[in-house]
């Protein structure tokens, strides 16, 4: 709804009750900064995010096995972050090891494979690699065919970037 004040408030309370009813390290807290971090990067705040989701890889790793899809969703998060500040090649970084870690994870049409290859594709798309992008799009959108329903909204948002990206090669 893009109420990202009250978005942000309800997770930093959130993040306040599980710091008291659990140990610094439970993986409860990772999600909540991780939460906190999505909210604080549509909100423009990159250090802040960056920060948030930091903190939350660090409580997964410790956590953790050293390649639970958790630990992926951090590594989302401070992809999305880096894409946002410009820095493309923390972002692949960071995308490319969600998706290392989803591979390892993960059966192989998970929806959530769709998500790092669409991530991984517009991080090439802000670089201007429109070749690349169109590559990692196409595989996002073959595994959400194969994962979700023929009229979920992700699959439409697959197609329109898509397009997008054969309009500007």
């Amino acid at each position: 709804m893009g109420e990202y004040s009250k978005a942000l408030s309800s997770h930093e309370r959130s993040l306040e009750i599980r710091k008291i009813a659990f140990p610094p390290n439970h993986p409860d807290l990772a999600a909540s900064y991780n939460n906190v971090g999505l909210v604080y990067d549509n909100m423009g705040e990159y250090s802040k995010a960056l920060s948030s989701h930091e903190r939350s890889l660090e409580i997964w790793k410790i956590a953790l096995p050293p390649n639970h899809p958790d630990l992926a969703y951090s590594y989302h998060g401070i992809g999305l972050v880096y894409n946002n500040m410009g820095e493309y090649s923390k972002a692949l970084s960071s995308h490319e090891r969600s998706l290392e870690i989803q591979k390892i994870a993960l059966p192989p049409n998970h929806p959530d494979f769709a998500q790092s290859y669409n991530n991984i594709g517009m991080v090439y798309y802000n670089m201007g690699e429109y070749t690349k992008t169109l590559s990692f799009l196409q595989k996002g959108l073959a595994i959400r065919q194969k994962s979700l329903p023929p009229n979920h909204p992700d699959i439409a948002q697959s197609k329109r970037n898509i397009e997008n990206v054969k309009k500007k090669m």
